[in-house]
């Protein structure tokens, strides 16, 4: 889902990268989910802007109140209800512009990374394959995928693991399994509240 601050910031920027995908519905959900995030800011602004006046009628009121002026401040009141009834009737309308929004920018995919090839399918993306960006340089046995490093160094064993749940299942052992513990130890402490 695209962030709603980057479509905010840089519009343009975010309407090129998405015409890269070749498909022109996707510009028109941008512009509905740029409409509605307007009026969004538009209707927070006419709320808050109410809710303030409401706030300042209702202390209005008190000071009519202890002064003595109850029809004044029954007329204040009467100003302020009805007030208060548009505060809520924009809040209403705000939550539903929020959810359709949430759902615009739902449809809409993320941006293409600007390094990815513009094509208009599947058929024209190139399949890379192979290490990618691995120089030349490094010798045969710094070219090792990481879980047969971890199996010769003892700390992985996935021939047991399959035996035990089947395929698509890790097992570490020793420092592994040690590390792997403090790890999730690591992340409950630091997320715990």
């Amino acid at each position: 889902m695209i962030d709603v601050r980057l479509l905010r910031n840089d519009p343009e920027m975010v309407r090129a990268l998405l015409a890269r995908r070749h498909k022109p519905e996707l510009l028109v959900q941008l512009q509905e989910a740029e409409t509605l995030d307007a009026r969004l800011r538009d209707i927070t602004t006419e709320r808050d802007s109410t809710r303030a006046k409401v706030n300042d009628l209702s202390k209005q009121v008190g000071a009519l109140r202890r002064s003595g002026d109850n029809d004044a401040a029954e007329a204040l009141m009467a100003q302020s209800r009805a007030m208060g009834d548009a505060e809520q009737a924009l809040v209403v309308e705000f939550d539903q512009l929020t959810e359709s929004l949430r759902d615009v920018l739902l449809r809409i995919p993320n941006t293409p990374h600007p390094d990815a090839v513009d094509g208009a399918g599947d058929h024209e993306n190139p399949t890379i394959t192979g290490p990618v960006n691995m120089p030349a340089s490094f010798p045969d046995y710094q070219r090792v995928p990481h879980w047969e490093t971890a199996t010769a160094l003892g700390i992985l064993d996935n021939e047991r693991a399959v035996k035990i749940s089947g395929a698509m299942f890790t097992m570490q052992r020793g420092a592994g399994a040690t590390l792997a513990r403090a790890l999730c130890q690591l992340a409950l402490d630091r997320n715990a509240d």
